[in-house]
């Protein structure tokens, strides 16, 4: 089987281009940046070259975008240009082509506001029946492309899947408050409770979508880190999370305290990747007791295949303050 994997220079398009080495899988990549893991250098918003890398291709893996951190650096037009038409090109190309199964990498943060409740409220509870709130253009931008790949599946037959992925980038996080709060590794570590996925289950989604996109046709789903918590836990997670977590996890304490960490005091959201179980056959290995084990063990947050890709940045510049403009 030809799998084409767009954006294969970035975090996740790297990672799935090694993993999917490993497989029985033909793969071509393409990238706008020149990498070992890309076999063709150029820009999806040229339908020109999107069609040459799509001969013979039966999946498409479509990570390339532009991100969250490009949002203070990129103009509007260059997001609608990569985010839209791109993925426009990708899909129309697609269907000439034949291809049987087109995998959208999409975000959570589409949801945008609907990611926080108001001040005194529980913690959202945020599965694929939130209606989305973007925020700012990258949100706007992800979700309709979004909506392109259920019009081209309703129109054209062509079978799609959208991920929506919660974090798995190793960069820091580009809130201030935060980097002096927490350490990097405790950050992260305690995001796996909401927000977060390892890259190493991320690609394992994907691949997952491979085997499903056909007999489902088109579907959305939420690939984040399984939560340990439940909708009776939302009211005293958004003001105890420590509490709630004690309960459900204790062996966190001890370890937390002999590095010196700390948890948040309270979560505004849980990312529920039920959905993306249940039908995709998914099973995400990285979630926080895992990560409590591994840590205990004397091992790392990132997996052996993050910490291979490494971080990678999202721009060629460096700022005054923080890992991007914001």
């Amino acid at each position: 089987m030809k799998v084409l994997v767009t954006g294969s220079t970035g975090h996740l398009g790297e990672a799935l281009v090694r993993t999917l080495r490993e497989l029985p899988y033909e793969v071509v990549s393409l990238d706008i940046l020149p990498s070992p893991f890309t076999t063709h250098t150029g820009s999806i918003v040229d339908r020109h070259f999107v069609k040459q890398c799509l001969q013979g291709v039966e999946v498409v893996l479509h990570t390339a975008t532009l991100h969250k951190p490009h949002v203070g650096t990129h103009s509007l037009q260059q997001f609608v240009d990569t985010n839209i038409t791109g993925t426009l090109n990708l899909l129309q190309e697609s269907v000439a082509a034949g291809v049987h199964s087109f995998v959208f990498t999409s975000t959570t943060s589409v949801f945008g506001d609907a990611l926080v409740p108001p001040a005194g409220m529980p913690a959202a509870w945020i599965t694929e029946e939130v209606t989305p709130v973007p925020k700012n253009i990258y949100g706007v931008t992800k979700a309709a492309a979004e909506d392109l790949c259920a019009l081209f599946y309703r129109n054209n037959g062509l079978a799609c899947t959208v991920l929506r992925t919660s974090r798995f980038f190793p960069e820091e996080d580009d809130h201030k408050a935060t980097r002096d709060a927490y350490a990097d590794a405790n950050m992260k570590a305690n995001e796996y409770l909401s927000r977060r996925v390892d890259v190493e289950d991320a690609v394992s989604a994907h691949i997952a979508a491979i085997a499903r996109t056909g007999e489902i046709g088109f579907g959305k789903y939420i690939i984040s880190a399984t939560t340990p918590f439940s909708q009776a836990d939302l009211a005293e997670l958004r003001s105890n999370a420590p509490a709630v977590l004690q309960r459900l996890i204790p062996e966190y304490v001890d370890l937390y305290q002999q590095k010196g960490w700390h948890m948040f005091p309270g979560l505004d959201r849980v990312y529920v990747n039920e959905r993306a179980r249940k039908e995709l056959g998914w099973q995400p290995k990285y979630d926080f007791k895992y990560l409590i084990a591994r840590l205990q063990a004397g091992e790392t947050v990132q997996s052996p295949l993050a910490k291979v890709i490494g971080a990678k940045g999202y721009h060629a510049e460096t700022f005054t303050e923080g890992p991007y403009p914001v």
